[in-house]
């Protein structure tokens, strides 16, 4: 999350699909995608260990729409379709784990998951110790009460002293946190309340952006600010309680989270999203979404500014 972006709280590091195998290695070489076979019994990394399971696991944190959350006992959004999607280009089964967000990182570190697609913003501290094959473009949004009956605003000292609701681990919760030098952006909100000699903005942080939500409808919070196709999904189902104020800011790019010892993995995601997005799979799920205003012209590797 840059949402989701940065949780920091059990590790500011660590800031969050269902396929079949292809029909035949010749498909997949059409695809440009190397044919699975080709590699089952000489790959050692893990892209050949995820070969041989036949399945690659995903962790994401199933509360965030339209990019992750639940329908029943299944998790559906964006991600999943996009992760389902990849992972028929590598010839496997995608399996998605619901994972609290803010021990996705860690647990990728761990080796408990093969990658981690839960609209992780690509951070330059993140980059530190994974990489990130990039998919989307999001921003940070002000989420305000039915009216916006404290004129707040994304811009300014207008939340200075006012309680925001955050979600735990993100760039967000970073943002009105106390100043930390090892964190490019931490406290930025608290350092320029305090210059103007304003009280700092209360942080209320929250497991998940859907309490974060609760939290502001029942007028526990001032605000909260999450990413921008959160945002507007939460406040189109808040029947009518939630609004957006203002436009995005600080945008920046969500990717895919791969261990740094992956890189055959990370190589070879890259190849099969370069794929999706020529072949049109890409464009239509953004569309199907509602996230074509976040969608981008192509993919990288790493690439926070």
């Amino acid at each position: 999350m840059y949402a989701h972006t940065l949780r920091p709280q059990e590790d500011a590091l660590f800031p969050r699909p269902i396929v079949r195998r292809a029909a035949a290695a010749a498909f997949i070489i059409l695809l440009g995608i190397p044919a699975i076979t080709a590699c089952r019994n000489t790959s050692t990394g893990p892209l050949g260990g995820i070969q041989r399971a036949g399945r690659i696991l995903i962790a994401t944190d199933a509360l965030y729409p339209p990019n992750e959350f639940k329908r029943g006992d299944q998790i559906v959004g964006f991600d999943v379709d996009l992760g389902t999607a990849l992972a028929r280009k590598l010839g496997v089964r995608a399996e998605f784990q619901d994972v609290r967000f803010d021990t996705i990182l860690r647990a990728l570190d761990q080796g408990k998951y093969d990658i981690g697609l839960s609209s992780f913003t690509d951070t330059r501290e993140r980059e530190g110790r994974f990489d990130f094959v990039t998919y989307l473009s999001a921003g940070t949004m002000l989420m305000v009460p039915k009216g916006n009956p404290r004129r707040l605003r994304p811009d300014g000292l207008s939340l200075c002293g006012k309680k925001i609701a955050v979600e735990k681990g993100t760039t967000q919760e970073e943002e009105i946190s106390r100043k930390d030098v090892t964190r490019p952006g931490a406290g930025i909100r608290t350092d320029a309340c305090r210059s103007a000699g304003r009280p700092a903005p209360i942080r209320l942080a929250y497991d998940d952006q859907e309490a974060a939500n609760e939290a502001l409808a029942k007028g526990e919070a001032d605000a909260s600010l999450t990413d921008s196709p959160a945002a507007i999904y939460g406040a189109k189902e808040s029947g009518g309680r939630i609004e957006c104020a203002g436009s995005p800011y600080a945008t920046a790019l969500y990717g895919i989270a791969i261990p740094k010892r992956a890189s055959d993995l990370r190589d070879a995601i890259f190849k099969a999203m370069k794929t999706l997005m020529s072949d049109g799979t890409y464009r239509r799920l953004t569309a199907q979404w509602g996230l074509s205003t976040g969608a981008v012209p192509d993919t990288r590797i790493n690439a926070a500014e």
